[in-house]
């Protein structure tokens, strides 16, 4: 009986990266990161950087308010809080114009609104204010301040909401009533136990530059700042004890 060795197929080698590879990939994402850090810098902190996403997050917030429920909407920025000295341009809010039982508004489209607020919104990071100086009604255009109202047109506000506030609006589709504002925060020192009228925020030598913010188009959306050049040259000139 003829017997047939079977041949056993060669195996082969598992495949892998080599040293040479991986010194490649090393390099690129070295490259990678310092192409993105170089980028991004001049712009915030991370506490800039935080408030500017919560900001982001209400100005949707009330955006969506605004077109769900087909009523004005706006966001709210304290400027003067007549007993918390201390979020003064760091508290944030959305409101929405107040309305009867059958959920329509109670105040023409010619008339503003009473607000009724709908959440406590946030407080910005320690050290990190809005810039009334920097923040603009027309951005790209004619600039101006941003508008202004008192607790007056606020419904039942409690004592620690009651002062003046900065207002951005939208109407009852979500369209932006200044299209091309701004909302500019920047890190900064000041005394809290004063109101910001009297002791606004000054920025220190370290963090001259350490701002952030977004621009709020007719659409309600918002687009982020990339550079401080997107701000304005004021932003670029600020030096340490400016007031911003």
């Amino acid at each position: 009986m003829q017997i047939t060795h079977l041949k056993s197929a060669p195996i082969r080698g598992k495949s892998a990266f080599t040293l040479v590879e991986m010194l490649i990939v090393i390099a690129i994402m070295s490259i990678l990161m310092t192409a993105g850090s170089i980028g991004l810098s001049g712009m915030g902190g991370k506490g800039v950087t935080s408030g500017v996403t919560s900001a982001e997050s209400l100005f949707d917030e009330a955006r969506t308010t605004a077109v769900g429920r087909n009523i004005r909407a706006c966001v709210l920025v304290a400027n003067s809080l007549t007993n918390n000295h201390a979020d003064d341009l760091r508290r944030v809010l959305v409101a929405y114009e107040e309305v009867d039982d059958n959920g329509l508004p109670k105040s023409t489209q010619d008339q503003e609104p009473t607000w009724v607020l709908s959440s406590r919104g946030t407080v910005l990071p320690e050290k990190v204010y809005f810039s009334q100086r920097f923040s603009k009604k027309d951005q790209a255009g004619a600039g101006g301040q941003i508008d202004q109202i008192t607790d007056s047109k606020l419904k039942n506000a409690k004592d620690a909401y009651k002062g003046s506030y900065f207002i951005y609006q939208f109407n009852d589709q979500g369209i932006c009533k200044t299209p091309g504002a701004s909302f500019i925060v920047g890190n900064g020192v000041r005394n809290s136990g004063k109101s910001s009228l009297s002791d606004p925020p000054r920025a220190t030598g370290e963090a001259k530059r350490d701002f952030g913010g977004f621009v709020v188009w007719r659409s309600g959306r918002t687009s982020l700042f990339r550079s401080t050049d997107q701000m304005g040259t004021e932003v670029k000139s600020l030096r340490s004890g400016d007031k911003f």
